[in-house]
């Protein structure tokens, strides 16, 4: 090493602050994805559960007054749904009477931060005479 020059032994201060930087701004970036990611999770799992709610609500409510129904109600973690069934409109001349079957529709809301997020599901049940 005796014959290289002294200003070849090393990194020169800029090229430190050069690789410094790079290495800032690449490890900012990955910080926000991996942030982002975190967010995508957060709100997957929120419409999972809601998914979940309305799908059990449907369930519970396979069978309805044949005059309809509107119930709503909230869970402990704010998610709030509602379900409404109305008699479904019949063709003329079906051999099934007015209200046997029910058009079902659950909605859970919830708040995401500012957001107001909403699942909504359809189905069509059977309508009792005997209230609940």
């Amino acid at each position: 090493m005796r014959g290289m020059p002294a200003r070849e032994l090393g990194f020169s201060l800029l090229e430190m602050v050069v690789a410094v930087a790079i290495l800032g701004f690449s490890l900012g970036a990955l910080y926000q994805a991996a942030g982002g990611a975190t967010g995508i999770v957060r709100v997957d799992e929120q419409r999972s559960y809601a998914v979940e709610l309305a799908r059990s609500l449907i369930a519970v409510y396979a069978a309805v007054p044949r005059e309809g129904l509107n119930q709503t109600g909230k869970t402990g973690g704010g998610f709030i749904w509602q379900v409404v069934a109305e008699p479904e409109v019949l063709p003329e001349g079906s051999v099934l009477q007015a209200g046997q079957l029910q058009r079902v529709n659950v909605t859970v809301s919830w708040e995401d931060g500012r957001k107001e997020r909403k699942v909504s599901l359809d189905s069509v049940v059977a309508g009792r005479l005997e209230a609940r």
